[in-house]
């Protein structure tokens, strides 16, 4: 594992403030949004569709604290085609992650002269609450970037967006789930594509590398990974690159690939600042995590005998969860990850608690590989 402590020069002008949300494009936006309401304690935020103007597309919008999800479908047969094509290759998936940003025009000059590839020259949307200036680059796949400038805007969302028009009383008698931010977003790349992707960022969006693991350090008996992580000059945003290494059968990232037609969003990892509560409540709502065997615990709690840190929370508890459990001489994490999110064994999601710890779980990347290689065997894709 390594960590990179040089940011690089600080942009001279724009900044990125933080993840603003995630589109997903899928085959029924209605019943997606409503799934992530009950299994995962969202709650409806915004829509459009028929009845707000839009002819073509509904846009569902559910919102957990600051994390908001944006959930797309068609309206007509085989309009927008994109769309059409994006749902026929990749199944129900994230499109497009949005950023905060301030300073539009310097960021999308910039990245453009360093080689963005445009999807959308900054434009403009209004309503009675204000005016948002946004614009589109294209990064690893089919996924874009939507940049978002809100400075002048004071409405809860977007314009074209109206307060969602229900609630879901099924929903409100459940428990609160508590997840508050999102802390990173996962891309996986094909075998040898990683280092490119990492670079764009670096190259188009001024990012710098903040971690990193390559296939010497993260490996099972089966299937091994390469990942690079890049983050803003302010570190506010994490991106993970991931790729695939050789092994002696498919990898978990290959399967993603294979299974997603290309390169695209792995998993969405959330924070929580009580991941027991989190995680007691989302298996109450019926959400299924992935499967650590007792032995993981039973090898943790003897190298836990001589860290420097001290677990806090119930660790019987912790093990009864499956929750993951990383550290180092400074802090540790708590991270627990969904199955798969749909049938194509693509995007998952990720529950994350930090105590003083920046790292991504790189001690639990074998213990995960081996319950999802698990998983890949009843697929038949192992």
């Amino acid at each position: 594992m390594t960590t990179y402590t040089d940011k690089g020069p600080k942009p001279e002008a724009g900044r990125f403030v933080c993840f603003d949300h995630v589109t997903f494009w899928v085959g029924n936006a209605k019943q997606a949004a409503s799934h992530y309401c009950v299994r995962m304690g969202f709650e409806p935020f915004m829509y459009k569709g028929l009845e707000t103007g839009s002819r073509q597309v509904a846009a569902h919008v559910i919102r957990q604290n600051k994390i908001i999800f944006v959930f797309q479908s068609m309206l007509e047969p085989g309009k927008p085609a994109e769309m059409g094509a994006h749902l026929v290759k990749h199944g129900d998936a994230v499109k497009d992650v949005a950023f905060e940003v301030e300073d539009l025009d310097a960021i999308f000059k910039g990245a453009v002269q360093r080689g963005a590839q445009v999807v959308a020259e900054p434009w403009e949307e209004s309503d009675e609450n204000g005016k948002v200036r946004m614009a589109r680059v294209q990064t690893y796949g089919d996924t874009t970037h939507t940049l978002i400038e809100r400075s002048g805007y004071k409405g809860p969302f977007l314009p074209g967006y109206k307060p969602a028009p229900y609630t879901d009383p099924v929903a409100k008698a459940l428990p609160v789930i508590g997840l508050e931010v999102i802390d990173h977003i996962v891309g996986n790349q094909p075998d040898l594509a990683m280092t490119n992707v990492a670079e764009w960022y670096e190259k188009t969006l001024m990012f710098h590398r903040f971690w990193s693991i390559d296939d010497k350090q993260i490996t099972t008996e089966y299937s091994s990974l390469r990942s690079i992580v890049v983050t803003n000059y302010e570190e506010t945003i994490k991106m993970p690159i991931n790729e695939p290494a050789p092994g002696k059968r498919k990898s978990q990232i290959q399967e993603y690939v294979d299974y997603n037609g290309g390169a695209g969003v792995q998993h969405i990892a959330m924070k929580s600042s009580d991941i027991i509560t989190s995680i007691k409540n989302l298996k109450e709502r019926g959400q299924m995590f992935l499967e650590i065997p007792d032995s993981y615990y039973k090898l943790l709690r003897e190298k836990l005998k001589s860290s420097k840190v001290k677990v806090t929370e119930d660790m019987d508890e912790l093990q009864r969860l499956r929750i993951l459990i990383d550290y180092d001489d400074n802090g540790y994490l708590l991270q627990i990850f969904t199955k798969n999110q749909q049938d194509r064994p693509t995007m998952f999601l990720e529950v994350i608690q930090r105590h003083n710890h920046s790292g991504f779980g790189a001690g639990n990347f074998k213990s995960l590989f081996e319950a999802i290689e698990g998983d890949q065997a009843e697929r038949g894709n192992l």
